[in-house]
């Protein structure tokens, strides 16, 4: 990997850590003004946080903290650029009340550019402000003033399938190969969780052996309340290497289909005997709530239910986050003739936003970080389809006219360096679109890389639709491999995106789950 000219994430961290005497470091602990009652020590009394901290949406001089405390208290985030934290500064953020699960978030402002940010985060007791947290610590880049050295990760698909902990395998081992590569960045694709899967205390693999899992009351059923919602983003904090990960590397979080539940769509009513509440519209609301509450993603103040999102992070590269649930039509055979309202995947207001965003970058490499690939046949049903594709491989029809509109417009604009960045479907490949092999040709040839899942059942592979042009540089998976293994078969997929800054170049690689290098891509950046 190459030297991006700043403190390594471990040795910075492992630094900040010695300096406060980790996490039971009592210098860490706030000291009471003079004639003030003394602090509260008592193990039992301090507020806990359990599930650690994360950090995301960085970009400029801002990043957005999360946390959860075990009860009502406020926030605070000490943060400094020294590992010896001389320079701390400390910030209040939300309170953590029941009315938003126990979680709270600040969004510091003000910090360098270029830097590595060690923080730690406390909470107080809003009953007895007395008692305070332990320290719990991480660190995170801010982007730099210009092009510099840059690390994207990402994955997707996290304990589906019926695959949930199980420390005696490894746990969710993925987070710690993504966190040995030491990303700046990691983007997760959507499938956070599998609101829809419950797990099953033990699974008999092929060889006769038991997958054992950790299972919670929220983990035993499909989630259809708020609080089941939020406790299915919990179950994955509950493994160590999520907490440790979470902690070290800022995330761009997207959303998928089983937040709520397998091919959702708005309008749809249920049939599933498993659910006791049939609108999903009702079910996707309360989803879509603890999904906002439950990741350190940046509420637009305009529209804070807002899922896509743009974040640049310094000159060499900006991801342009999608949602393709909040306003997709109905599934369908998507062979509608014209767009419209029927054959919706993102929905003309964020075709727009995208069209504009893209446009207005001035980063070398614009990266597309969509939850569903672009020529894949996913199939929802024996006649309807659940993503871009319909399996038709004529002129656009349905939901890939909006995809044809937007190629269009980049070609048009002369829009460079877009790679798009994609899962869904449960396996790891790199995808070339050309319009020399497309029965759509108004476009400029791009590449498309499929990652995960992260720790969920493998698939695959799909169907190619050649609208586009799509042709398989990269497969992950064995041909007739059997369907949904488990991640202890070590079939589980990264990507990494390496940005070199002074020359441009991006080096694109998919690893497996024990950080093994798959597959290695060099693109050249094209200049206007």
């Amino acid at each position: 990997m190459m030297n991006r000219g700043v403190p390594s994430r471990r040795r910075f961290l492992g630094g900040a850590l010695r300096a406060g005497g980790g996490l039971l470091g009592a210098a860490l602990v706030p000291r009471p003004a003079a004639g003030a009652p003394a602090l509260v020590t008592a193990e039992s009394a301090r507020p806990t946080v359990p599930y650690g901290a994360a950090v995301g949406d960085v970009t400029g001089d801002r990043a957005i903290v999360w946390s959860r405390s075990d009860r009502p208290a406020r926030l605070f985030v000490e943060w400094s650029t020294r590992e010896s934290f001389a320079d701390a500064r400390r910030v209040p953020g939300e309170a953590a009340l029941e009315a938003n699960g126990l979680t709270a978030r600040l969004d510091l402002d003000g910090l360098p550019p270029g830097q590595r940010i060690v923080y730690r985060v406390l909470f107080q007791d809003l009953r007895d402000p007395r008692a305070w947290s332990l320290p719990v610590p991480g660190s995170f880049r801010t982007p730099p003033a210009g092009a510099a050295d840059l690390r994207l990760a990402f994955s997707a698909d996290t304990c589906g399938q019926g695959w949930g902990i199980d420390e005696a395998r490894g746990g969710l081992a993925t987070y710690e190969s993504m966190r040995g590569a030491s990303p700046d960045l990691f983007v997760h694709l959507g499938d956070t969780i599998y609101a829809d899967n419950p797990l099953p205390a033990e699974v008999v693999l092929d060889d006769g052996s038991v997958w054992r899992n950790l299972v919670t009351p929220a983990k035993a059923k499909v989630a259809e309340t708020l609080d089941e919602f939020r406790g299915n983003h919990l179950y994955n904090r509950l493994d160590a290497h999520v907490r440790r990960f979470e902690s070290e590397v800022a995330q761009v979080v997207l959303w998928d289909d089983h937040e709520v539940l397998n091919n959702w769509y708005p309008g749809e009513v249920l049939e599933d005997p498993r659910y006791t509440e049939r609108s999903v519209d009702l079910l996707a609301a309360r989803a879509r709530r603890a999904f906002i509450e439950h990741y350190p993603l940046r509420r637009s103040p305009a529209d804070p239910q807002r899922i896509y999102r743009s974040l640049p992070f310094g000159d060499s590269l900006e991801v342009f986050a999608l949602d393709m649930r909040s306003e997709r039509s109905a599934n369908s055979a998507n062979r509608q003739k014209a767009p419209g309202p029927d054959a919706a995947l993102l929905g003309l207001a964020q075709l727009d936003w995208l069209k504009a965003r893209l446009a207005a970058s001035r980063a070398t490499w614009k990266i597309v970080a969509s939850d569903m690939p672009i020529g894949l046949v996913i199939g929802d049903g024996p006649e309807a389809f659940e993503a871009v594709a319909n399996g038709d491989d004529g002129a656009p029809l349905g939901r890939e006219h909006e995809i044809a509109a937007l190629l269009s417009f980049l070609k048009a604009r002369d829009v460079r360096n877009v790679v798009w960045i994609t899962a869904d479907v449960h396996y790891a490949a790199v995808h070339h679109y050309s319009p020399e092999r497309a029965r759509f040709r108004d476009f400029r040839p791009f590449y498309e890389v499929v990652a995960g899942p992260a720790h969920a059942g493998t698939f695959g592979p799909a169907a190619l639709d050649l609208t586009f042009g799509p042709e398989v540089r990269f497969l992950g998976i064995p041909p007739g491999m059997k369907p949904n293994r488990p991640p202890s078969d070590g079939l589980q997929f990264f990507g990494l995106l390496d940005v070199e800054g002074k020359s441009g170049v991006l080096r694109i690689e998919i690893r497996n789950r024990d950080g093994a290098t798959l597959h290695r891509l060099e693109l050249e950046p094209e200049r206007a």
